[in-house]
């Protein structure tokens, strides 16, 4: 059965930090890139950040670039996002998905790919940053 579980959501003030995860099982991690995407409320889910297990390639969407960093371990077939100098447009739902890596680049996966397209999807884990 595969499964992504996301932890590390949680409430903090403007300009803290979180750390979160996505572990995954039941498929071939290497093989798989994982993305991480956000739905703000009222908004369209969005992507984040994605990275490639296979190089460890990593693409950010604009707003975050510079204070998100995303990681990948395969001895623990987790994907880690360190948040850092959060803000409160950075409140939502975040969801980690994962995609067979056969994309061009992870600007691909992360903007190009139609959801419904992504091969698995996580519960999500809400992050709520206050001012």
């Amino acid at each position: 059965e595969v499964q992504l579980v996301e932890s590390g959501g949680g409430l903090v003030q403007v300009g803290g930090s979180l750390r979160l995860s996505c572990t995954a099982s039941g498929f071939t991690f290497e093989d798989y890139a994982i993305g991480w995407f956000r739905q703000a409320p009222g908004k369209e889910r969005e992507g984040v950040s994605c990275v490639a297990n296979s190089d460890g390639s990593t693409y950010y969407e604009h707003s975050v670039k510079g204070r998100f960093t995303a990681s990948s371990d395969r001895a623990k077939n987790t994907v880690y996002l360190q948040m850092n100098s959060l803000k409160p447009e950075d409140t939502g739902i975040y969801y980690c998905a994962a995609k067979w890596d056969i994309l061009a680049t992870m600007k691909t996966f992360c903007v190009d790919t139609p959801h419904h397209d992504i091969d698995y999807w996580g519960k999500g884990t809400p992050v709520t940053v206050s001012s």
